[in-house]
């Protein structure tokens, strides 16, 4: 019998898993913070025998190597990734023995990147899991836009042919067990569910159910924006991360944050948005901690710029720093928690912003009032309707297009809350009035506003 252990991380959407038997096992994809997969082990009381990467990722730094060098692992990286250390390289259908009866056998599959690789366990001789990295996702593929321009196409095509092999050598009850999908953007469209097989998906793919030019031609069409932190990802996993460090960071008192914000660092305040909008320090931004941290706070920070971080509790602070390390944002430059009153100087005054529904957007349209209408969405979510007179800016573009919101009262909406938040924080810190709408977008034309497409 073997076991598997999936590891999930919601803020970035992806998993990684601890498979194997009575003694012994292999992790997929792990995290950057290893301890969690170490723990894992020693919960099943079996020895980490390999590490396996089914490509080098773009999306979040690996802990494949650090989890390697500590538990003595063989380092599984696909031969033809262009990587700078030791590792064991793996081709198509090369083997290795996990545990007594299971073997991991590796499987081409180009797409996600050229080099991406496919693991399938077999268990005395039969499939018994698919571990499809960024090839085979549920219900779609990985996205082939990441890598090289010049190659989209040429991977999207090779997307198409890796799901048909998939389908084409493992039985329909063959579980599929991809690393993204879950909310990563490495997805060429999001998952609905939460577990597939091989049947199930060769008849709800699109990979599976269209012809090649038809299934590229959709997907191409249908890709989101990339994270600019992405960039950044490649590079390090190529290289070699360097261990984490999760030793909390200094305590910063109302002066140094003061100093911080005029040094013209981030100061990023983790509570909730509601918390945030009714008492904040001026000049700092709200990326709530149980949202998308570590995928918006990396896309919109200028790169390698110091982070004070700000919460409620000490805890807080450990998990935004553990999310944030994953991502390459390492070593917060100090944090401070507890009451927001002892966030700034004798004298100061927390800032504030108001809330609102739709509903409120539309009464005060209803008066006549002049007022700016900012949609922070995404493109793909814009062109299937939007409030008429809307200005446009996504969320991840608004830092560095502020001067592009017109003159008035902002009111900025998303699809939530969530990211309307973060613009409002943005916009409040750079001095405009601003309201920040937090309701479901559906809710707009029950308001009673117009919603167009484009």
């Amino acid at each position: 019998m073997f076991f598997v252990d999936t590891l999930e991380f919601e803020g970035l959407g992806n998993r990684s898993y601890l498979v194997g038997g009575p003694r012994a096992a292999v992790a997929v994809d792990p995290p950057r913070d290893v301890d969690r997969v170490i723990a894992a082990a020693a919960k099943r009381g079996v020895r980490i025998a390999y590490v396996a990467e089914t490509h080098v990722h773009n999306d979040y730094i690996t802990g494949g190597l650090e989890l390697a060098r500590i538990t003595g692992a063989s380092y599984l990286v696909p031969a033809a990734a262009h990587v700078s250390f030791a590792r064991t390289p793996v081709a198509d259908g090369d083997t290795v023995t996990v545990d007594e009866g299971l073997v991991l056998r590796a499987l081409a599959t180009p797409g996600h990147t050229p080099h991406h690789t496919s693991y399938v366990l077999e268990e005395d001789g039969r499939g018994a899991a698919a571990f499809t990295g960024g090839s085979l996702l549920i219900g779609t593929v990985g996205r082939p836009d990441l890598v090289e321009p010049r190659l989209t196409e040429e991977l999207a095509r090779a997307q198409h042919a890796s799901a048909h092999r998939l389908a084409d050598e493992l039985d329909d009850e063959v579980p599929v067990l991809p690393t993204h999908g879950f909310g990563s953007f490495c997805s060429s469209s999001q998952a609905e569910g939460d577990a597939t097989t091989i049947g199930r998906e060769r008849t709800a793919n699109d990979a599976l159910t269209l012809d090649v030019d038809t299934f590229v031609a959709e997907m191409l069409a249908g890709l989101d924006d990339v994270p600019a932190y992405y960039a950044h990802m490649g590079p390090a996993n190529a290289a070699g991360p360097a261990p984490v460090d999760l030793t909390p960071p200094g305590r910063a008192d109302a002066g140094e944050i003061a100093a911080r914000l005029a040094a013209g660092e981030w100061v990023v305040d983790l509570r909730s948005r509601t918390a945030f909008a009714e008492g904040h320090v001026a000049g700092s931004f709200n990326f709530e901690g149980d949202g998308k941290l570590a995928t918006y706070l990396a896309w919109l920070i200028p790169w390698g710029k110091p982070v004070t971080l700000l919460a409620d509790t000490p805890e807080r602070i450990a998990d935004a720093q553990r999310e944030l390390a994953r991502v390459g944002i390492d070593r917060p430059a100090a944090a401070a928690t507890g009451d927001p009153a002892a966030w700034i100087r004798e004298g100061e005054r927390l800032a504030s912003f108001p809330r609102a529904r739709f509903a409120d957007l539309a009464e005060v349209r209803g008066r006549g009032e002049e007022v700016v209408v900012l949609d922070v969405r995404r493109d793909s979510e814009r062109a299937a309707g939007h409030v008429e007179g809307a200005v446009h800016v996504p969320v991840h573009e608004l830092y560095g297009r502020l001067d592009e919101v017109p003159s008035g009262t902002v009111w900025v909406h998303c699809a939530g809350g969530m990211r309307a938040a973060i613009a409002a924080s943005l916009l409040d810190a750079a001095g405009r009035a601003v309201v920040a709408v937090d309701d479901g977008f559906d809710a707009a034309r029950e308001a009673g506003l117009t919603v167009t497409r484009p």
